[in-house]
């Protein structure tokens, strides 16, 4: 049965789980990439990239996104760092493009910046290219909020635990758990969906992956972004709902039509308007499994 049997008809809205990053310099990679099945593919000029390597991959990049439809997945862009000297050739490279889904933000300090890379990409010819800003440092974390409402071109936030490790010299999981809460608080805070955790980096502990992502989901965190293929399905199956969550989000939606004011169910659970919209967004997640 469907989810979504005896509920009032909705529009169908496919929410992103899966990020799936790869290399810009290596074009037979990021074509195998496209492939895989993940929601969005994140060509990376930053990280993974070798800094003799650079120019190439914006080139690559670029002439990949000169297609309108470079594959089955969105494709969105890593440039590098904001407070180095290639993010700005990065944005004018491939901001204009028509296969460009969206612009990831590494290293992202401050307003300032985010609102840098926005007029660069207008500048390109594209106002209001998608931004993911990434939180890579104490003073990021502190200036989530104020990143999150930079532009409205900001869609959405993410952490970038590596280097947020390095910069707070913590080594367990423990000491990011301020951070992290830190950045659902503040995307949730600004309209902006839930953040996607970051890369797991041992992609061949899929178990450890399995646990990681229900610790993230407990967060607040939806979807994930990976570094593997095979990390895809795991992402996925930790974040949809269980089948006891989406009966109970069945039937708090078939007992409350509307979102307005608060009501008893059957079994004596009260519920309002902001409990019904978290059932009807568990139904909207579950209809994943139909597709």
């Amino acid at each position: 049965m469907s989810v979504s049997e005896e509920l009032p008809a909705r529009s169908p809205v496919r929410t992103v789980l899966t990020w799936l990053y790869v290399p810009g310099d290596r074009p037979a990679v990021v074509a195998r990439a496209l492939a895989a099945g993940a929601d969005v593919v994140l060509v990376d000029l930053e990280d993974a990239v070798a800094p003799d390597r650079k120019a190439y991959a914006r080139d690559a990049t670029a002439e990949l996104l000169a297609d309108p439809a470079p594959g089955p997945s969105p494709v969105h862009v890593r440039i590098n760092a904001l407070d180095g000297p290639l993010a700005e050739a990065d944005v004018r490279a491939v901001a204009g493009l028509p296969g460009l889904a969206g612009l990831r933000l590494p290293k992202a300090n401050g307003p300032a910046e985010v609102r840098r890379v926005a007029g660069w990409a207008a500048a390109a010819g594209r106002e209001n290219v998608p931004l993911y800003p990434i939180l890579e440092s104490a003073l990021g974390v502190e200036r989530a909020y104020e990143i999150a409402t930079a532009s409205p071109a900001v869609c959405g936030l993410a952490l970038g635990e590596a280097d947020l490790r390095a910069d707070l010299g913590v080594y367990d999981e423990a000491g990011l758990a301020w951070p992290r809460s830190r950045a659902v608080v503040a995307a949730r805070a600004a309209g902006l969906a839930p953040p996607a955790q970051s890369v797991y980096a041992d992609v061949r502990d899929l178990d450890g992956l399995a646990a990681s992502c229900a610790r993230g989901r407990a967060l607040g965190f939806l979807g994930r972004a990976a570094i593997h293929p095979r990390q895809l399905p795991v992402i996925e199956r930790a974040y949809l709902p269980t089948a006891a969550e989406v009966r109970a989000a069945r039937d708090i939606v078939l007992a409350a039509p509307t979102d307005e004011g608060a009501l008893a169910l059957p079994d004596g659970r009260f519920v309002d308007a902001a409990v019904v919209a978290g059932a009807r967004r568990t139904l909207d997640l579950a209809e994943r499994r139909c597709t």
